[in-house]
């Protein structure tokens, strides 16, 4: 006589997040202020505004640029935008920050997109593992996003999880 399997996860109600679903789309390009300064500390207007004008910018076509400077230099705001300006007509968007920065910023903005109320009442467990570069800031904000609505929050593999949040039951009166 043979035992049934039954697959106590799939029958369990959990619902798996995973982050890397809201991973940002497109390429990322870099844009690095040194290479346009003077002696790596000073930004000489004249010379960055014709380095710009000589720039192939449409190797950013269809790409994220990530406009940022390596080194400890004091760079002017205008000398951004002025990068940004010329860079908007190729690059499908332009962010001022290095990698960690963007993608902190494209997590925040796409788990402000979320509507957590679909989850009330529900068990979720957030996908810990994955495979690209999800920070830790986006796990912060998609658990404070869910508490509010969630029954339960836990951490890892359906498996396997780590209890970050439980609602407290509220007993008859």
């Amino acid at each position: 006589m043979s035992e049934v399997l039954v697959n106590r996860v799939a029958n369990s109600g959990l619902i798996t997040l995973n982050l890397e679903d809201f991973f940002p789309a497109g390429e990322v390009a870099h844009f690095d202020l040194k290479a346009y300064l003077f002696m790596e500390l000073i930004l000489k207007e004249k010379d960055f505004r014709e380095a710009l004008k000589e720039h192939d910018w449409t190797q950013y076509a269809g790409k994220v640029l990530l406009v940022y400077c390596s080194t400890d230099a004091i760079i002017p705001v205008w000398a951004y935008m002025l990068v940004a300006a010329y860079a908007a007509p190729y690059a499908t968007d332009v962010f001022q920050g290095d990698t960690d920065a963007y993608y902190k910023a494209a997590f925040a903005r796409a788990l402000a997109a979320l509507d957590a109320e679909q989850y009330a009442q529900q068990r979720i467990v957030i996908k810990g593992c994955s495979n690209k570069p999800v920070p830790p800031a986006a796990y912060v904000e998609l658990t404070r996003k869910l508490q509010p609505y969630a029954q339960s929050i836990m951490y890892g593999e359906p498996c396997s999880t780590v209890p970050i949040f439980k609602r407290p039951r509220v007993l008859p009166s």
